[in-house]
C-alpha cells in the first residue's frame, strides 16, 4: 500500500511538472480574461501616434530586439538606473528611442486594468503593430510575458551585437539566443527601415584597421559619398544616416540588394555576405517576392519574441514601465 502511494505521489508530482510549463507558456489573447482589451488599446494608441512620427516604427522594433537579446524579453531594458549602470547606459542603448513611447501605452493600460499588461508584452506588441501600420510584415505575438527586475548595462554590452560586429562575432551571438543563420539574415532584414548615427560606422570611413584606412569591403563610390555628404568627419556623433537609402521608409528587399553591391551601412551588414550559408540565404530572399520574404521575417520574429520569457511566477508586472520595483 505504501508502495502504491509512493507510485501515486510520484506520478502526481510528474504530472504537475508537466502541467506547470504548459501553464506558464505565452499564448495568444493571453489577456482575454484579465484586461480583454488590452491588445487592441495598444493597437489604437500606435495608429493614433505613429503617424506622426513614422520613424520610431523602426526604433521600436529595434528596443523590443535589444531588449529580447538581455536576459530575455521582459522589458528590463526601460529601466531606469540611478547610479548610470542599467541596459538603457549601455553603448547599444544610448542611441535606441521610444522609451516615452511605451510608458505612455503602459499609463493607458493601468488606468484600465492595473497591474495586469506587463511591459514586455507592451514592447512586443507595440512594435509589431508600428511596423505594420507602416506598411510592414505582420507577425502573430502570443502573449503572457512577465517583467524583470534586474538590468545591468554590461550585460547589454555583452549580448547585444554590435555594428562593427564580424561574422563569427554575430553567429556566436545570435546563436547564444537561440537563432540561427537564417534567422541573423532575416532580422538583420529589418536595416531595410530606419537611420542609424554616424558614429556607429565612421571607423569604416576613416580608420577600418587604426591606421587611417578605409574598409576595402565597402563600396567605394558609396564611401565617397557618405565621407562629402553625411559624415565628413569620424568625431561626427549626431548626424543621422540612412541605413537603406532612398528606401528607408519602405519595409522591402532593398536592403539585400545593397548589401551584394557591398553597400551595407554596418560592417555587421557586410558580414552577412563573407559566409556562404548566409550569403545564400540573402539570395534566395532575393529570388523571391516580398511576400514571401514578410513571412519568413514574420517567423524569426515570432521565435526571437519567445527569447528566455519570464511567465507565471518567474517575473512580474511593474506598474511603471521604467522602474524595477514599481
Amino acid at each position: 500500500m505504501r508502495c502504491l502511494t509512493t507510485v501515486a505521489l510520484s506520478l502526481s508530482l510528474f504530472l504537475v511538472g508537466l502541467v506547470g510549463p504548459i501553464q506558464a507558456q505565452l499564448q495568444m489573447n493571453f489577456y482575454a480574461n484579465t484586461c480583454p482589451n488590452a491588445e487592441k488599446i495598444v493597437q489604437d494608441f500606435v495608429s493614433n501616434h505613429i503617424s506622426n512620427a513614422p520613424s520610431l516604427a523602426a526604433a521600436l522594433l529595434r528596443m523590443h530586439f535589444h531588449d529580447c537579446f538581455v536576459r530575455g524579453c521582459d522589458g528590463s531594458v526601460l529601466i531606469n538606473s540611478t547610479s548610470g549602470n542599467a541596459e538603457k547606459d549601455a553603448a547599444p542603448n544610448l542611441t535606441v528611442r521610444g522609451f516615452g513611447f511605451i510608458e505612455a501605452i503602459k499609463a493607458v493600460l493601468e488606468a484600465q486594468c492595473p497591474g495586469i499588461v506587463s511591459c514586455a508584452d507592451i514592447i512586443a506588441l507595440a512594435s509589431r503593430d508600428a511596423i505594420v501600420f507602416t506598411g510592414g510584415p505582420n507577425w502573430s505575438v502570443p502573449t503572457g510575458r512577465r517583467d524583470g527586475r534586474i538590468s545591468n548595462a554590461s550585460e547589454a554590452l555583452a549580448n547585444i551585437p554590435p555594428p562593427t560586429s564580424n561574422f563569427t562575432n554575430l553567429q556566436t551571438l545570435f546563436a547564444n539566443q537561440g537563432l540561427d543563420l537564417k534567422d541573423l539574415v532575416l532580422l538583420s532584414g529589418a536595416h531595410t527601415i530606419g537611420v542609424s548615427h554616424c558614429s556607429s560606422f565612421t571607423n569604416r570611413l576613416y580608420n577600418f584597421t587604426g591606421r587611417g584606412d578605409q574598409d576595402p569591403a565597402l563600396d567605394s563610390e558609396y564611401a565617397a559619398n557618405l565621407k562629402s555628404r553625411k559624415c565628413p568627419s569620424l568625431k561626427d556623433n549626431t548626424t543621422i544616416v540612412e541605413m537603406d537609402p532612398g528606401s528607408r521608409k519602405t519595409f522591402d528587399l532593398s536592403y539585400y540588394q545593397l548589401l551584394l553591391k557591398r553597400r551595407g551601412l554596418f560592417q555587421s551588414d557586410s558580414a552577412l555576405t563573407t559566409n556562404p550559408t548566409t550569403l545564400s540565404n540573402i539570395n534566395q530572399i532575393l529570388k523571391g517576392s516580398v511576400a514571401g520574404f514578410f513571412s519568413e521575417f514574420a517567423k524569426s520574429m515570432e521565435k526571437m519574441g519567445r527569447i528566455n520569457v519570464k511567465t507565471g511566477s518567474s517575473g512580474v508586472v511593474r506598474k511603471q514601465c521604467s522602474v524595477a520595483n514599481s
